[in-house]
């Protein structure tokens, strides 16, 4: 099997499947099972792909999300009384309470593991690859779910889930760092590309490409941010107007309306206006790159694409819906869909004030990152997509904290960087995690992006702490 850049990972795939053989075996010998997954996109895939795996091997399950898998979360699934508990897409960085729980596991994750004890872990980082690039947390449930129809002699007939796995993948932004999937993410586009539910190829990145009027993909571009066109209508027609691009037809013209012509003269234009603003290479990388189509869903509706898939599933999850997501994702597609649809509308105003009020308050400049509290006028769950976005105005040489109150008190922070911040040397999950231990707090992630939730009190200490590590990490 090999990346787009050449490496091979036959040898980790096999460790990793072994892994997952194991874990199907002690699956398939339970009736019922527990599974507790994370409230965003790419947990709410590996909920899903789980879910269709045992439902279709026949086993019993019961789903729960959780916003972080702490010992409260922990102690909820332990009172239910389960025979197994399935974590997916989190509960590596909970092995030793997981075992002190006394919870027989099954761990499918791909956020950096903290201690030890859970034999059926499926995670990359255990066989030496970046769970932020190269397998999602539900990439490591597909090989589960794959390892599952195996072990019930229906090798293959799961391969149709990697279309999910796919859009989990790309709602974690997997697919950034170097414009296109890499890893064991590669592998799996390639076993969904041969089981047909999946293709791919070089477009533009722009959200809205299978719903969206053009000029108002343009104009609600914020990653990237285009210079005079987002978030300017009047400027977005015009500029189309300029290319000969013609608007309307018996509807406003989408971009999957267009032929390979106009697609080009836009993209084109677009790059060229890039390039007179100043657009680093990277953010140029994500005006243009490789996108992904779901073949089995309707063409002009929110699935077909991947990016607008997890979008969707990010706005029911982040919202206390992850039943309607987890729906979506097994397959309904009339009153879970159209709830879902509600809930993305709501989920594009609140992004939007979010911004606002960055916008309005500012950011906070310390020697090595910047920062904004947005106390409980942003929806924690939500904070995080609001401090990545704020990246196009903000001071891109420095990673952001965004801190947001929770509904039990506790702060809840969101650190985001950029890969070009990462080749530097930053580690977001490394440096939240030691400040937040130090302050009382729980905190892990990604090296791009990380979160934490500690005691308010500890918000100046923490603050300094994160600073002299980020510090430290840029400085070798």
């Amino acid at each position: 099997m090999n990346d787009a850049d050449g490496p091979l990972f036959e040898e980790e795939l096999a460790t990793l499947a072994r892994i997952s053989d194991r874990a199907a075996e002690a699956i398939c010998c339970k009736k019922e099972v527990v599974v507790a997954s994370h409230v965003d996109a790419d947990g709410l895939t590996s909920a899903g792909i789980i879910s269709a795996a045992l439902d279709r091997a026949d086993v019993d399950r019961r789903t729960l999300f959780f916003r972080q898998l702490d010992l409260p979360a922990l102690e909820t699934i332990a009172d239910l009384g389960p025979d197994l508990v399935i974590f997916t897409d989190l509960g590596s960085g909970m092995q030793s309470e997981i075992l002190e729980m006394g919870l027989s596991a099954v761990v499918a994750d791909h956020h950096r593991p903290q201690g030890s004890g859970v034999e059926l872990h499926i995670n990359p980082h255990l066989v030496g690859l970046d769970g932020a690039i190269h397998l999602s947390g539900s990439g490591s449930t597909f090989l589960l779910a794959r390892a599952l129809a195996k072990a019930e002699g229906r090798p293959g007939e799961d391969d149709d889930l990697a279309g999910l796995a796919i859009v989990g993948a790309v709602g974690d932004l997997q697919d950034m760092a170097l414009g296109r999937l890499i890893g064991l993410n590669r592998w799996i586009l390639e076993v969904g590309v041969g089981a047909k539910v999946l293709s791919f190829g070089r477009d533009l990145k722009l959200f809205g490409k299978q719903t969206r009027p053009v000029f108002k993909m343009l104009e609600f571009s914020s990653d990237p941010y285009i210079p005079g066109l987002s978030g300017d209508e009047d400027a977005c027609i015009f500029f189309l107007k300029e290319q000969g691009i013609r608007l309307k037809g018996e509807r406003w013209r989408r971009w999957i309306d267009m032929n390979s012509g106009e697609k080009g003269k836009i993209a084109s234009a677009l790059v060229r206006r890039g390039l007179r603003a100043g657009l680093s290479n990277p953010q140029l990388e994500r005006l243009v790159g490789e996108v992904y189509t779901l073949l089995l869903e309707r063409e002009g509706t929110e699935l077909r694409d991947a990016s607008e898939y997890s979008t969707l599933l990010n706005a029911t999850a982040r919202y206390g819906h992850s039943d309607v997501g987890l729906a979506v994702c097994l397959g309904d597609r009339g009153a879970a869909l159209e709830e879902a649809r509600l809930l993305l509308n709501s989920h594009r105003q609140n992004l939007v004030s979010g911004l606002k009020l960055v916008k309005e308050e500012g950011i906070v400049p310390l020697a090595h990152l910047q920062y904004f509290d947005a106390g409980d006028r942003i929806l924690e769950t939500i904070v995080g997509i609001v401090a990545g976005m704020s990246f196009q105005t903000a001071d891109r040489r420095k990673p952001i904290l965004a801190f947001a109150r929770s509904d039990d008190g506790r702060l809840k922070v969101s650190a985001r960087g950029t890969q070009d911040l990462v080749r530097s040397g930053l580690n977001l999950a490394d440096a939240i995690s030691k400040a937040a231990e130090k302050v009382g707090g729980v905190g892990g992630g990604h090296n791009v992006a990380a979160g934490a939730t500690i005691p308010p009190e500890a918000k100046e200490e923490f603050l300094e702490l994160m600073d002299a590590l980020v510090g430290q990490q840029f400085q070798g």
